[in-house]
């Protein structure tokens, strides 16, 4: 049997030259991070699959008098990331936040998902969060106690939605990876944080813009209409904000919206009553 699971991480209480890692980094959510990261004191990498939009966040980075390297990188190909580690590695001796942030969003029935649908949000959103773990934790463990790692997830990787099937999968997979690497990652004293938030002003229902061409649907398939989303929507700079300080503090879940609570409250209500029903019988 193993042994009691150690103490969260003690909080962290400085970031000034800490070297922190974030893939998706060229807007929305990414770049709020780098930036927050940026102001607290902390040496950025910046990764993504557009190179204006990753040059414009360094270019922001650089105006806050914070050293910053930016690499295009496709977090679905373990090679890119292991070469992102690299290079951070080399430009900076050390990783103390890694932001497994890159993610990708579409819609509609689990009916009418191809296997490009299912290859393409896999490949960003699950395999890219494995690829960041392969590639930076061994080296952050070597280095020493301490660090931190946040994966972006989802409210939908807590409440199931209709239309939202691919996207709930990965997002899921990403909340339950991210609980048991906490427990994992106590004894190194490296921390996990999963992001959870809802609607979010981001570009992230543009993604289609980013989707590889061999994994794009044939033409004529029709495209899929938007989920409404429920409860206010909040800036980028909002949920980095949140994020962070429930990085300071070890926290494991950034829950950002009011609103989550009853959709949460219901669910825990509806597997409370199957296990009454069960145990009835």
């Amino acid at each position: 049997m193993s042994g009691p699971i150690p103490p969260k991480p003690a909080p962290l209480r400085s970031l000034v030259d800490q070297v922190a890692v974030i893939t998706g980094g060229g807007s929305g959510i990414g770049r709020a991070l780098a930036l927050a990261f940026a102001r607290a004191g902390a040496r950025i990498v910046v990764a993504d699959v557009d190179e204006a939009a990753m040059a414009e966040t360094a270019r922001g980075v650089r105006a806050l008098g914070r050293a910053v390297l930016a690499v295009r990188t496709d977090v679905s190909e373990l090679p890119q990331v292991e070469s992102l580690a690299d290079r951070a590695f080399q430009s900076f001796g050390a990783v103390h936040l890694l932001c497994n942030n890159a993610g990708v969003a579409l819609s509609g029935g689990l009916e009418r998902a191809t296997r490009q649908d299912w290859q393409w949000a896999i490949g960003v959103n699950l395999w890219g969060v494995i690829h960041g773990l392969l590639a930076f934790l061994p080296r952050m463990i070597a280095q020493g106690p301490g660090g931190h790692v946040l994966n972006s997830a989802s409210m939908a990787g807590l409440i199931a939605s209709q239309g939202l099937g691919v996207y709930n999968t990965t997002k899921y997979a990403v909340v339950g990876l991210s609980e048991t690497l906490a427990k994992d990652l106590r004894p190194y004293g490296i921390g996990v944080t999963v992001l959870c938030p809802m609607g979010v002003a981001t570009r992230i229902g543009e993604a289609e813009r980013t989707r590889p061409a061999a994994l794009r649907n044939p033409p004529g398939r029709a495209q899929a209409s938007s989920v409404q989303l429920i409860g206010r929507t909040l800036t980028a700079e909002e949920v980095a904000d949140q994020a962070l300080a429930a990085i300071r503090e070890r926290e494991l879940y950034v829950i950002t919206h009011d609103e989550a609570l009853e959709l949460l409250r219901r669910r825990g209500q509806r597997l409370e009553a199957a296990v009454k029903r069960r145990t009835a019988h």
